[in-house]
């Protein structure tokens, strides 16, 4: 039993090695809306999606070494994760699996199932575009790329009929 319901992330923190650079990336790469620096913390916070839905929080290290990558995935559209590829591209960044292997349009994650491209920020932490997908989970199914998952969907609809 849950102490309280949880409805969702509100917001994660992460440590970066040079602050300017990572708002930056994460303002004009990712796209993310500057919410509010503190300098004397040096903290910077951005709002994902529509202010105050979603937060996060870029920590400098100053000369700390960094230990730790972590990860997070973004919620988008289909359309934008199957975008995501392209436009990451233009912007000098690798389109990545989940286990790392450059791709060249998302994967799916059959067990969700959801479409995600992954790609790494200026710290090497793990990102992901990722977008849910209508079509029954497959909780055996290893990962697939998008238009192999598509064509497997589309041949047993057809068996259906």
């Amino acid at each position: 039993m849950a102490i309280v319901p949880i409805q969702g992330l509100w917001e994660t923190h992460i440590t970066v090695a040079d602050l300017d650079r990572s708002i930056g990336f994460y303002r004009d790469v990712v796209g993310l809306t500057l919410a509010h620096i503190v300098p004397e913390r040096h903290v910077a916070f951005f709002w994902i999606g529509q202010p105050r839905q979603a937060m996060l929080g870029l920590w400098s290290i100053h000369t700390s070494p960094m230990a730790m990558k972590l990860h997070y995935a973004f919620q988008v559209t289909i359309d934008d994760v199957k975008a995501s590829v392209s436009a990451l591209k233009r912007a000098g960044i690798e389109s990545l699996s989940g286990t790392g292997l450059p791709i060249d349009e998302p994967e799916v994650i059959p067990w969700i199932p959801a479409a995600s491209v992954y790609f790494k920020d200026p710290d090497g932490h793990s990102l992901e575009f990722i977008a849910m997908l209508p079509e029954a989970a497959q909780k055996r199914m290893q990962r697939v790329m998008l238009s192999e998952w598509r064509t497997l969907h589309a041949s047993a609809e057809a068996r259906r009929r």
